[in-house]
């Protein structure tokens, strides 16, 4: 239990009313003498009739009631107590003099949480009202964190659900025009978007973990204190599965855990991807910008319909950081896998040409090393990306890299990727970024950066 918790129950139960029911005005005033000792507010009702009333009227935290009254019961009184939706929840103590054990089951089986025995020892009275608030709180306590947490959840997963929606359709639509400076910023916008309220879900998470945990230690600390269950509370065990529940609840959390922690990569991935150094100069692992981009476009990779899974094989080098602009090397290989994609989900392989062995496996390959070059000359980091889809036509191979030159049906490509692409590598960062194989078995491209920072041409002046 929290400290706010264990400070809340202890203020609830200084406050908490006891509504004392006996038709006997010396017992009456015994227990209310006691209760109001110990800082409780009592009010009293001398028969059922009046206590149904006041019940009612006053909503108490706990309810003492004599069995053996005159008029209404009782029995009767707990029956018509629990039937009402306003004092349903209201835990029943029943005070009897009663010796006989069927008399208490009735009780129980009527709803009472517990008896207490004529005559009174009072710490017992004191011992059983202090259980019975405090196991009262907690189940509205926890009941209302679950309410809260519940729709606090179904809100941030549909704003969620919709966030990631709107990214993947803006995500495609960006990629296959190109614009890869407007995906970044809308990149970064989502992924603010996101960790405010999956922080807001982690937070609310710990603290139904933490409550789960609290109650279920109360629970197996009262079935140990009080192993001594009736009939129905044993069967009312049963039906619900209690030692599954008991079981399941910390797996159930950590699921849940293990979810939040999924929003929180993909979250991470958008926020690494469109990160702002665009305009600087950084060290940057070139491992870190691909497997990001890959991230999000995992949903590209995966099958749909007869669109077979498309497979990446990666074989990275041991690599240095380089001197680069980050945010732009990013966007380079974000074009050049989105294009890999592309061209293999327009092969025209189906999944099940590909199952029954007619047509290969779509696949893409990412490979990277670190080529020493001669000591005057700056080592360099290369980067291959290969897939095996139908190929460029030759004659198309000399026109990729022109501006506005596009192979793909009209609406799907602006022709500024690989233009654009070029320019960042060659310009921006002294490097290469060419065609280095084509055919009928796919296409290759490799990029070649510098390791330590070339001086940018555009910085000249």
């Amino acid at each position: 239990m929290t400290f706010n918790q264990h400070h809340n129950l202890s203020q609830q139960l200084q406050t908490s009313t006891i509504l004392v029911v006996d038709d006997n005005p010396t017992n009456l005033e015994v227990l209310s003498a006691t209760l109001e000792n110990h800082g409780f507010t009592v009010s009293v009702a001398i028969d059922g009739e009046n206590a149904l009333s006041q019940a009612e009227y006053l909503n108490p935290d706990l309810i003492l009631l004599d069995v053996m009254m005159p008029g209404i019961d009782g029995f009767e009184a707990c029956r018509t107590l629990l039937s009402n939706p306003k004092t349903q929840n209201i835990p029943v103590i029943f005070m009897t003099a009663l010796a006989d054990p069927m008399e208490k089951v009735k009780g129980f089986e009527l709803g009472a949480v517990d008896y207490i025995t004529k005559p009174f020892q009072q710490e017992e009275v004191i011992a059983r009202v202090n259980l019975h608030l405090r196991l009262s709180f907690l189940n509205k306590t926890i009941a209302e964190q679950n309410q809260r947490l519940e729709q606090q959840v179904a809100e941030r997963t549909a704003a969620l659900t919709q966030a990631l929606e709107t990214l993947q359709r803006s995500q495609l639509q960006l990629v296959q025009s190109e614009k890869m400076s407007s995906i970044g910023q809308l990149m970064a916008g989502i992924a603010h978007e996101i960790n405010n309220p999956l922080g807001f879900i982690n937070g609310n998470l710990s603290l139904a973990q933490e409550g789960f945990t609290n109650l279920l230690d109360h629970l197996q600390l009262y079935q140990a204190e009080f192993p001594q269950a009736n009939d129905k509370i044993l069967d009312h065990a049963e039906s619900i599965d209690l030692d599954f529940l008991i079981a399941d609840l910390p797996k159930l959390t950590k699921s849940l855990r293990v979810g939040c922690d999924r929003i929180k990569d993909i979250s991470n991935s958008l926020r690494i991807f469109s990160r702002s150094d665009t305009e600087r100069r950084v060290r940057f692992r070139i491992e870190e910008g691909l497997e990001v981009t890959l991230m999000l476009l995992r949903h590209r990779l995966k099958a749909v319909d007869q669109i077979p899974e498309i497979h990446i094989v990666k074989d990275y080098g041991k690599l240095p950081e380089i001197d680069c602009y980050a945010g732009q090397l990013n966007q380079v290989f974000m074009n050049l896998l989105a294009n890999a994609i592309d061209a293999l989900h327009s092969s025209g392989y189906t999944a099940s040409m590909v199952k029954r062995g007619e047509a290969k496996q779509p696949t893409i390959w990412v490979k990277t090393e670190w080529i020493h070059c001669e000591p005057k000359l700056h080592d360099i980091v290369r980067i291959a990306i290969r897939d095996n889809g139908l190929g460029i036509p030759p004659h198309l191979q000399s026109k990729i890299f022109e501006s506005l030159f596009t192979t793909k049906p009209v609406g799907k490509g602006s022709g500024l990727g690989l233009s654009i692409s070029r320019q960042i590598v060659e310009e921006t960062h002294g490097g290469k970024l060419m065609l280095t194989n084509t055919s009928s078995e796919g296409t290759e491209f490799t990029i070649e950066i510098p390791v330590h920072e070339i001086e940018n041409p555009s910085e000249k002046n």
